[in-house]
């Protein structure tokens, strides 16, 4: 199957909810919508997100914006069967995309947090970091393990994990794959508040109104600006992050095992390589 990034997409949203909150109409909420697949990320959700993040941001009657999600996950991250069937090409205008929402999250100069149920890992634990804050409900779990499935986590996570909770933390995550629960993810500062299961959003929704009534629009924005430099720092490499993750995904080794996490199976072991040459007077390969 052949994707063709970057093409024209039905204007009717198919991946995602968009709603005035019913209670406070200054505050948009933005929710992803493919519950039956744990809200992964595709081409279409990437493309629908960013439609409606611009349209929050452009409409002066939005104060503030929430991004949530239905189901019983927030986001298990980027559809491994799309990504599977990606060429390079394709691939690198697909991360190209994912960057985009995740600038596009990071400025606007209005509020944005994440209110998070669930599963929140590899690219949702991305998408929810480019938030502004972070309210999770107590059951949630926050991660990065795409180096199991034999991707590479350079969409944001290995970039920004070690700005947010310090190199070590960021390599055990990285590295293991392993996942945090809640209150994990609070001590070592990648969210900001822990609340009962099933009110994320509704106290999402009241953080930004706290900030929309209580704060300066202009000294927020400008925080928020002067911030993202730090953020910056972390994506100065972001077109080569983007080129070797394409290649990967157009890897066997990498279809080999998305396919193999699709099909709920073992994996099956493969050798980890030296990078030094090899020295041929120890039975390496010679020169010729």
């Amino acid at each position: 199957m052949t994707i063709v990034v970057g093409a024209d997409l039905p204007a009717m949203a198919e991946t995602i909810q968009t709603e005035r909150h019913p209670g406070d109409d200054r505050i948009e909420v933005v929710r992803l919508d493919a519950p039956e697949r744990s809200n992964v990320i595709d081409l279409r959700m990437l493309h629908e997100l960013t439609e409606a993040v611009v349209a929050a941001d452009r409409d002066d009657g939005v104060r503030g914006i929430v991004l949530g999600a239905t189901g019983d996950a927030f986001c298990a991250g980027a559809s491994l069967q799309e990504l599977s069937d990606l060429e390079f090409e394709e691939g690198a205008r697909w991360l190209t995309a994912y960057f985009d929402v995740l600038d596009i999250l990071r400025d606007t100069g209005k509020p944005v947090v994440a209110g998070v149920e669930g599963t929140c890992v590899a690219g949702g634990n991305e998408l929810a970091s480019a938030c502004d804050l972070i309210v999770a409900a107590e059951s949630a779990e926050f991660g990065q393990p795409e180096v199991g499935v034999g991707s590479t986590a350079a969409g944001g996570g290995v970039q920004l994990l070690p700005l947010m909770v310090g190199e070590k933390r960021a390599r055990d995550l990285l590295l293991t794959g392993r996942l945090l629960t809640a209150e994990e993810a609070k001590a070592i500062g990648l969210i900001n508040r822990v609340v009962e299961d099933g009110s994320a959003e509704a106290r999402a929704v009241e953080l930004v109104e706290t900030i929309i009534d209580d704060k300066s629009p202009q000294a927020y924005r400008t925080i928020k600006a002067v911030m993202k430099q730090w953020t910056n720092l972390g994506l100065t490499g972001q077109e080569m992050a983007r080129d070797l993750t394409a290649r990967v995904w157009a890897s066997e080794e990498f279809r080999e095992r998305a396919d193999t996490f699709l099909a709920r199976e073992a994996f099956e072991p493969r050798p980890f390589q030296g990078t030094r040459p090899r020295d041929p007077q120890a039975g390496g390969e010679s020169e010729d």
